[in-house]
């Protein structure tokens, strides 16, 4: 007899077709609350979710039979897991699987923001480009020699600082602790590492401690010619400092993919000419979402044949 599991959003069709080959699966959830579950969802053993999402109490104690509940990527923050950890249930994600699709993605916000490429497009359709002076646009610094500061220097920011060594920057980052195999400049402070950055990059996990990380402080520490990348979670970010920033001058540019109240993105900040803009994407490729699957499916068949999950997550 096939276990059963939930999943809350919907999964990917692909992904659902695998699934269903090994499990009774039910779903998907409208909310992510305890009055959105199916009525059979009373059997579910493991539950399918996301980060971004709620599992809280509430939802946990309304299924008896739960003993997993597995992410679809590597955010883990909407899970409660001191309560997961009461009920005896394994936390499993993604692990890396999308590292390097996010990385890509990361420097491609990099490049748009600090080259202005959004802008040069928006020059072009606008019929402003008058001939081949050799100053159409102005200049802009580049990236090499320039600072890149890496705020979390796991499986995404150490891919990001492999990509940014072949543009020529100097890198450095600020983490929980030294990572001493690595030969990057280390900075014991966000504010000390902001301070020498020309680049700031956000890749550290979300989580309550990180909240409104990058402040107007930090900002001001970046500096006017400074530019600030987010990849990781809106709630690193303080948008209201960041529009006022960008607003004034306090920082050259940014390119966010990521939002405090996601799909929500202030209409403050959409007036801005100097930020890039993009939905939550950079996992979006194909390879990524192939790798992710392929941890989740992996993670279910490994805990239902009694073994750990391929990629768990301590409580």
């Amino acid at each position: 007899m096939k276990p059963t599991i939930l999943m809350v959003p919907r999964m990917p069709a692909a992904l659902i077709a695998r699934l269903e080959e090994h499990f009774t699966l039910l779903g998907p959830m409208e909310h992510s609350t305890p009055e959105s579950l199916p009525p059979e969802a009373e059997q579910a053993q493991a539950l399918l979710t996301m980060g971004s999402l709620s599992t809280n109490a509430a939802l946990i104690d309304a299924l008896p039979k739960l003993r997993l509940i597995c992410c679809y990527g590597t955010g883990i923050e909407g899970v409660d897991r001191a309560h997961a950890r009461t009920r005896g249930i394994t936390l499993a994600n993604a692990g890396d699987a999308n590292a390097t699709g996010v990385a890509e993605f990361a420097m491609g916000l990099l490049l748009a923001t600090a080259r202005q490429i959004p802008q040069a497009d928006r020059f072009v359709r606008a019929g402003r480009w008058q001939g081949n002076a050799v100053q159409r646009m102005a200049s802009v610094p580049g990236l090499a020699g320039r600072k890149l500061g890496i705020y979390g220097l796991g499986a995404i920011g150490s891919r990001i600082a492999r990509r940014a060594e072949a543009f020529e920057m100097e890198i450095g980052y600020h983490n929980r602790s030294r990572r001493a195999e690595m030969p990057y400049l280390y900075h014991d402070s966000l504010l000390g590492l902001a301070e020498w950055a020309d680049v700031l990059v956000v890749s550290a996990r979300a989580s309550a401690e990180n909240r409104h990380a990058v402040n107007a402080t930090v900002l001001a520490a970046l500096g006017p010619r400074g530019h600030l990348v987010n990849i990781s979670r809106g709630i690193a970010v303080d948008e209201d400092a960041l529009c006022t920033a960008l607003e004034t001058g306090v920082i050259a540019g940014a390119g966010l993919d990521v939002y405090e109240k996601e799909p929500h993105v202030s209409d403050r900040m959409k007036a801005l000419d100097n930020i890039v803009l993009t939905p939550h994407i950079a996992a979006a490729s194909d390879s990524a979402q192939t790798a992710q699957q392929d941890v989740m499916i992996a993670n279910l068949l490994a805990f239902f044949a009694g073994k750990p999950p391929v990629s768990p997550v301590p409580l």
